[in-house]
């Protein structure tokens, strides 16, 4: 017997940061190198734009629908976005859970806080902060997508959302990508490795202890 027999229950790992502090950098190469980590997939209410596809991008819902999937409890956690409703189905993630396969969630602070009151055991949080207030600008203006006063509403909004640092698990400064991503599949590793994680540890301990009568 060797240590794949241990059967191991998934988690859900949530990466949050103001926009330009490079978590979706960070959320790219995390799911590139790490074949046991999944995007999880929202249910939403708005139209799918060209190109998106059903069930890889989002769930695309109506209304009516979506408002019995959080009366049901169905959600893991929901938002409105621009008068547009987003959510987190549970049972796709429970599914994946049960089976090993970790979660990863692109999220803000308001998401995480709903996951922690749904399911706090299963929720391995990440929060990034930039290396600067001036390098947060200077990531902004480079990526040349939004206007000038786009730019200052995001970097207003930034201040709001580094407020919550204090309530995640763990927090990394992306001074560098490859030394973030690097940090946080040290943090995968150590979750994936937590004893109440290995729900097949104690009948291989048991087998163990057997096996030297």
């Amino acid at each position: 017997m060797n240590e794949n027999a241990i059967k191991r229950r998934g988690l859900m790992l949530v990466l949050s940061s103001p926009s330009g502090a490079g978590k979706t950098t960070i959320s790219r190469r995390l799911l590139d190198s790490e074949p046991a980590l999944s995007m999880s997939v929202s249910a939403t209410t708005r139209p799918p734009r060209p190109g998106e596809i059903e069930g890889r991008d989002y769930f695309f819902v109506s209304a009516s629908a979506f408002e019995q999937m959080v009366s049901k409890g169905a959600l893991l956690e929901h938002a409105t976005v621009f008068k547009n409703r987003y959510g987190t189905p549970r049972a796709a993630v429970e599914q994946a859970l049960s089976q090993g396969r970790d979660v990863m969630f692109d999220i803000d602070w308001q998401g995480t806080q709903q996951i922690a009151e749904a399911a706090r055991e299963d929720l391995v949080s990440v929060f990034v902060l930039p290396p600067s207030v001036e390098e947060l600008e200077r990531r902004l203006y480079q990526r040349a997508q939004d206007s000038e006063e786009v730019v200052r509403q995001r970097m207003a909004e930034a201040a709001a959302e580094m407020s919550h640092w204090a309530e995640y698990d763990y927090v990394i400064v992306n001074n560098d990508v490859e030394t973030s991503v690097a940090q946080v599949k040290a943090i995968l590793a150590a979750e994936r490795l937590k004893r109440e994680r290995q729900i097949g540890l104690r009948r291989f301990v048991e087998e163990l202890r057997g096996s030297g009568d």
